[in-house]
């Protein structure tokens, strides 16, 4: 059997797996897990690699850009705090103390290496997390601060696995080396990604053919990441700034028959990287199992599980300090948030503790180990074991955990969602208010039954037949001003906007339908 024939046997079983997944609740990434673990076992498994050079590029920037695009930066900005403690104290925090464990347990690892190895397993990804957490409708400030530290804290540990494998390569480092080069990371990649973004989107308004435009977002996606990398900025520092320009601008310069598919597309690809990641981790576990003796197999398995250990109680210790403080300062200040939100408390603090799973940034990081590496193999090893660990005890204890805390917030996505609902249609409706002919008439009844809220089942007028389309199309477009106007106001989040935007969407595609 040909390696492409037994890569596509191993993306059916991996579909099956995450079908199996979904069907139990469970987060698709704890079975994708389970099935890379056994394929470390499997006899006659084929050898398939990655360039080191091309993994990050490959799994990270794609699902990173998607990621970011749909973040909230006014829910970020109302919880800057407990994301910065999370993306620059938790991360550093957890890279130092598996650094420790790490030479404690093998004391010939160089100290670069340690480090490397702290900085793959620090950053949580936050797909498997909000995958148990959203179905359950946990409190709005929740989701915010475990995507946003999902998206950030990979800057910070790849800036610092970028120096510590350099430092490994060359032998050394210094401190006046290092810091410039962070600052350089920093401050240039909050340039150039707003920058790169512009110039993508300028390119992309010439582009009306939706297979060429969705082809162009995947290589330009690519490109961002590897210009950043050739010019020493940080690759995920960047994608994250070009992401965001993208989506604060493009919706209202991209039309609905190009980002429904595009979206389809994303969420398939991201999905397809899941798998090949768990994939291709499994095939290097085999040969590295194979080649140890039994004594190093054991020495081998109790610095991963030393390590497991480490990654979850520096995160609950951290999360629970900073949890604490944060009430004592409330208790004493008062608790203001600039809009409705859950206020901290033990469970919400027990919640984003619990939530720590590592997920693809981790294995591509090991994956993307020159071949040549010091301890290389124990590494990967180490990496996997933590992915795994922490997807399976974190992943099915999540949701009951959730639920045993019964936290509410009242849904403050929901309200915002029903208050731009109400502004698209006075909008909508105002805009063709003027006109008394019975086409107008026509336009105006079927544009309210289709965007006021309705029962499920509910039928709704077509508003799109001949004589009725002009009326319509310049509702649609009004309402659709009407909810980004609240979105750069920040009267509504990303969330709210996008389930608007979605709606706005379905009914310029029927519009579009209707027209040919």
């Amino acid at each position: 059997m040909s390696q492409l024939e037994q890569l596509l046997g191993l993306f059916i079983a991996a579909v099956i797996l995450a079908a199996a997944a979904r069907r139990v609740g469970a987060p698709y990434p704890v079975f994708l897990a389970v099935g890379g673990a056994l394929l470390a076992f499997v006899p006659g498994a084929p050898s398939i690699t990655v360039p080191p050079g091309l993994a990050l590029a490959l799994f990270v920037a794609p699902v990173l850009l998607d990621a970011a695009y749909d973040t909230s930066p006014r829910d970020l900005r109302d919880n800057w705090v407990p994301v910065a403690g999370l993306v620059i104290f938790a991360v550093g925090l957890t890279t130092a103390a598996v650094a420790v464990v790490a030479h404690a347990f093998v004391p010939a690892i160089p100290w670069a290496a340690a480090i490397a190895l702290g900085a793959i397993v620090a950053p949580p990804d936050a797909v498997a997390a909000t995958a148990v957490l959203r179905p359950l409708r946990p409190p709005q400030r929740l989701l915010t601060v475990l995507e946003g530290e999902s998206l950030l804290n990979d800057a910070t540990a790849l800036l610092i696995y970028r120096v510590a494998v350099g430092a490994a390569i060359e032998n050394g480092f210094s401190m006046s080396a290092i810091a410039p080069t962070f600052l350089l990371a920093f401050v240039g990649s909050l340039i150039a990604g707003p920058v790169l973004g512009w110039l993508v989107l300028r390119l992309m308004d010439h582009v009306q053919h939706v297979p060429t435009s969705i082809i162009l977002q995947f290589v330009t996606t690519l490109g961002v990441w590897i210009l950043a990398e050739q010019v020493r900025l940080s690759g995920v520092l960047t994608t994250v700034c070009y992401a965001m320009t993208l989506a604060r601008t493009s919706p209202a310069r991209v039309n609905a028959r190009t980002r429904i598919p595009s979206y389809a597309v994303w969420e398939t690809v991201v999905f397809a990287l899941n798998i090949l990641a768990f994939i291709f981790i499994g095939l290097q576990l085999r040969p590295i199992l194979g080649s140890l003796e039994a004594a190093d197999r054991a020495r081998y398995f109790g610095v991963a599980g030393t390590v497991l250990a480490t990654v979850i109680v520096v995160r609950i210790a951290w999360t629970m300090l900073f949890n604490a403080v944060v009430r004592r300062r409330h208790l004493r200040m008062g608790f203001n948030p600039p809009r409705p939100m859950l206020r901290p408390s033990i469970g919400s603090g027990l919640v984003v503790s619990w939530a720590g799973m590592r997920g693809i940034v981790s294995l591509a990081a090991a994956i993307a180990l020159p071949p040549a590496f010091p301890y290389r193999d124990l590494i990967v090893l180490t990496a996997f074991a933590v992915v795994l660990g922490t997807l399976v005890i974190h992943g099915l204890t999540l949701k009951p955990l959730l639920r045993a805390l019964n936290l509410h917030d009242n849904d403050p996505v929901s309200r915002e969602v029903t208050l731009a609902r109400q502004r698209a249609l006075s909008a909508g409706l105002a805009s063709i208010a003027d006109d008394s002919s019975s086409s107008a008439e026509v336009a105006r009844h079927a544009f309210s039954e289709r965007l006021a809220p309705r029962g499920p089942g509910g039928e709704s007028a077509d508003g799109s037949g001949p004589g009725h389309q002009h009326f319509y199309r310049r509702a649609v477009e009004a309402a659709r001003s009407a909810v980004l106007a609240m979105r750069d106001k920040d009267e509504i989040g990303d969330d709210a906007f996008h389930l608007l935007e979605e709606e706005l969407d379905r009914l310029e595609m029927a519009l579009d339908a209707s027209t040919g």
